[in-house]
């Protein structure tokens, strides 16, 4: 018998049809099925602009051997449910009730939504993401041809000729064995051109250091002497002007602005998306090629968590003098209950349901500090900040001065139960 929990514990029991019928989600899940969540609202122009598309798309898809596979439900951002009542007068597919508003802003946050519209096709057994950039996948195939989008590994999307600024032309043979940063940048972003210095004496360190390094110039030029005169500045490789795989690996590290620095195993796995970030933190490579850590000290690389998923902080009361030791005790004290959660995750092969952070001396902790309304004499607080879906906790400590591990564990479990009851963001 299918397995339907995965999409049931998403979804819930049962979504709406266009005449309010509920439609048990096992009769959409399943093995071969392929499911769309189609974040949007009534008052969104860019939105009411793809609605049509779509729904062209989805009837004509429909009607093709493959267009039993394909469901799409409709997770509203609406305001009121006389405007999603409107809106989904539109739409030819299903719908998560608007009085659902917990399951929708679980939604937004496990798949991390920033903007709408946004649409994601899921695997329908197992819930796994198969695109995250649905709307691009529509928009370039709007007969489905290549459905349901899976992207290609990168081991595959790279084949093919990297130029050098010296000598002969190399292939994807030369980055075996090695970690690849992929790096999307132009000559024309001034941005760009700031970091692009820094990133050579970084990538000129690594080599000098010995390690298997190589970058990979992934280009938005607008014409190629740009791109030349912009290339002759960087020592390792690129991929040629205009080339399509620049638009495919864009597309498939959700590249939404430049410059970025994508890092990747020898693998072709990421490691981490915040390259740049890592590179200006970390400039000497200490801790190089920046894998993600159970525990994590606050810093610019690591407080793109803070808008993407729930995050435990501890802040600790800060000495001057012991500042590195007092960071460390409290990455020690978060440890054993973060490597739980972490080796569970690692073993259903899924993202952690939540992130955990140490906030020491530095400006994104001070930022952070400062929205959160956490002054010295507050000091030490253990905070668990779920911005995705507005929310905040601040954990009662019984003992003045002090956070323990038996703390932690306890938010974290009562965090997985649903018993913690959260402050709004807007109040602050």
């Amino acid at each position: 018998m299918a397995n339907f929990s995965a999409l049931v514990s998403l979804l819930g029991e049962s979504v709406q049809n266009g005449a309010k019928d509920d439609v048990p989600v096992s009769t959409i899940s399943g093995e071969g099925k392929v499911i769309g969540l189609y974040f949007s609202a009534h008052w969104c122009p860019p939105c009411r602009g793809f609605t049509p598309k779509l729904a062209d798309f989805y009837k004509k898809f429909k009607t093709t051997p493959r267009g039993s596979q394909l469901e799409i439900v409709f997770v509203s951002s609406d305001r009121s449910q006389s405007d999603f009542d409107e809106y989904f007068k539109e739409m030819p597919w299903l719908a998560l009730p608007f009085k659902n508003r917990d399951l929708k802003n679980s939604l937004s946050g496990k798949f991390k939504v920033q903007g709408i519209p946004t649409l994601i096709f899921l695997d329908g057994a197992t819930g796994a993401v198969i695109t995250a950039d649905g709307r691009g996948a529509v928009m370039d195939d709007p007969e489905g041809e290549n459905f349901p989008w899976k992207p290609k590994p990168f081991s595959e999307v790279i084949k093919g000729k990297l130029i050098q600024k010296e000598g002969e032309d190399l292939t994807e043979e030369a980055l075996k064995g090695k970690i690849i940063g992929i790096y999307f940048s132009a000559h024309w972003c001034p941005p760009c051109k700031a970091f692009t210095p820094r990133l050579v004496e970084f990538y000129n360190k690594m080599k000098t250091a010995g390690k298997n390094f190589e970058v990979i110039f992934s280009s938005s030029d607008r014409n190629e002497d740009s791109f030349k005169e912009y290339f002759g500045s960087m020592p390792w490789l690129a991929l040629p002007f205009q080339d399509s795989r620049c638009k495919q690996l864009s597309t498939a590290f959700q590249v939404s602005g430049i410059p970025m620095l994508i890092i990747m195993d020898e693998d072709g796995n990421i490691i981490t998306s915040q390259g740049r970030s890592a590179v200006m933190v970390d400039p000497e490579g200490k801790d190089f090629p920046w894998h993600p850590k159970p525990v994590d000290v606050l810093t610019e690389m690591s407080a793109d968590a803070i808008n993407s998923d729930p995050c435990l902080v501890y802040f600790p009361e800060l000495n001057e003098e012991e500042e590195d030791d007092t960071v460390e005790a409290a990455v020690n004290v978060m440890q054993p209950v973060a490597e739980a959660i972490w080796e569970a995750s690692k073993a259903k092969k899924e993202d952690p349901p939540l992130k955990f952070l140490v906030g020491g001396d530095s400006e994104v902790a001070d930022s952070l500090r400062e929205f959160l309304q956490i002054d010295d004499d507050s000091l030490p607080q253990l905070i668990l900040l779920n911005v995705p879906e507005q929310g905040v906790y601040r954990a009662d400590m019984k003992e003045p001065n002090e956070v323990t591990t038996d703390a932690v564990r306890h938010i974290v479990e009562s965090f997985q139960t649903g018993k913690l009851t959260f402050q709004s963001l807007e109040g602050l």
